[in-house]
């Protein structure tokens, strides 16, 4: 289990980086706070967070760009009052109340008072729901009265820290199972699904987070490999506020900044880190990541680690 103590915003936004989502925080005067992340499964974990008033946010072009527009979040709101915001939809939380929202979209996030909240994070396709059936469940309100809420809440509040990796596993698909059952009436039945441009930039960004050690992945080359033109690949990408070059780019530099701030990569030369995400000049890769994160790969790696103590 991993423990973040917060005291500020910039500790809040690398505990939430790492554990599981880049957001922007804005705590009221005197915040103090704490999250703890617990693994369930190579796919599933689940946090637990108590904070003072804060306001925490992903933008459109930081849901862009993450790199986990799979993931899902189901947060059970268990004291303190907030609202939720996505998709033009408004979710107001209480005591008990859970809500669903995406990795892949903008949200918003306001508590104006003491939150203790549970976050179960997972992957889109271990819930057997249709794309659109998801992104329309997002930002509504599960009622903390509802059978499914009740299993479901009691159940996670329950999960022990000290499980092997065999129960953790079972845990975490238990959990999602009870997940499943809570929002049966909860998400409208949606009778359209994904049009294929959706459908066609959902491959284009797997393809690009795929094939990063690749070099001759340029804009033209994805276009082909997706037989459409330049031009439709730009179009594409403009849905979601990003030139197709710049996706790319940007996904190159946050997997070598993952890499650099992972110690079992530390044997590793600056420049075999650059040449496993496709940047294999040095001084190209070294200058690209200076613009991107403000330093050089050589120091992030110095200033910067994943926590890997309990």
């Amino acid at each position: 289990m991993y423990v973040h103590t917060l005291r500020s915003a910039e500790e809040l936004q690398q505990a939430a980086g790492q554990s599981y989502l880049p957001v922007i925080a804005e705590p009221r005067p005197g915040f103090r706070g704490r999250l703890a992340l617990q693994t369930l499964s190579d796919a599933v974990s689940l946090s637990e967070a108590r904070t003072t008033a804060v306001r925490t946010f992903q933008t459109v072009r930081m849901a862009a760009t993450s790199g986990r527009d799979d993931l899902l979040l189901f947060c059970v709101h268990l004291a303190g009052s907030g609202r939720l915001h996505q998709h033009e939809r408004v979710a107001e939380l209480g005591p008990g109340v859970g809500v669903l929202y995406e990795g892949r979209s903008a949200w918003d996030l306001d508590v104006a008072s003491d939150l203790h909240s549970l976050l179960l994070q997972f992957p889109r396709h271990l819930l057997p729901m249709r794309p659109a059936e998801i992104t329309e469940g997002c930002a509504r309100r599960v009622d903390p009265r509802s059978p499914g809420m009740r299993l479901l809440t009691g159940y996670i509040r329950q999960l022990a820290g000290d499980l092997d990796g065999e129960q953790r596993n079972d845990a975490g698909l238990a959990a999602i199972e009870l997940l499943v059952m809570a929002l049966r009436g909860a998400i409208p039945a949606v009778p359209g699904e994904q049009s294929a441009g959706e459908v066609l930039l959902g491959l284009m960004r797997s393809h690009v987070r795929d094939h990063l050690a690749d070099p001759r992945l340029t804009v033209a080359e994805l276009a082909r490999r997706h037989h459409v033109s330049v031009r439709h690949a730009h179009a594409l990408f403009g849905r979601i506020g990003v030139t197709p070059g710049a996706y790319i780019r940007e996904q190159r530099l946050l997997r070598a900044r993952t890499m650099l701030s992972d110690p079992k990569h530390d044997l590793r030369p600056v420049s075999d880190i650059g040449a496993a995400v496709g940047l294999g000049e040095l001084r190209t890769f070294e200058r690209a990541f200076q613009r991107q994160f403000g330093m050089t790969p050589a120091r992030w790696r110095q200033e910067h680690r994943t926590l890997d103590t309990p």
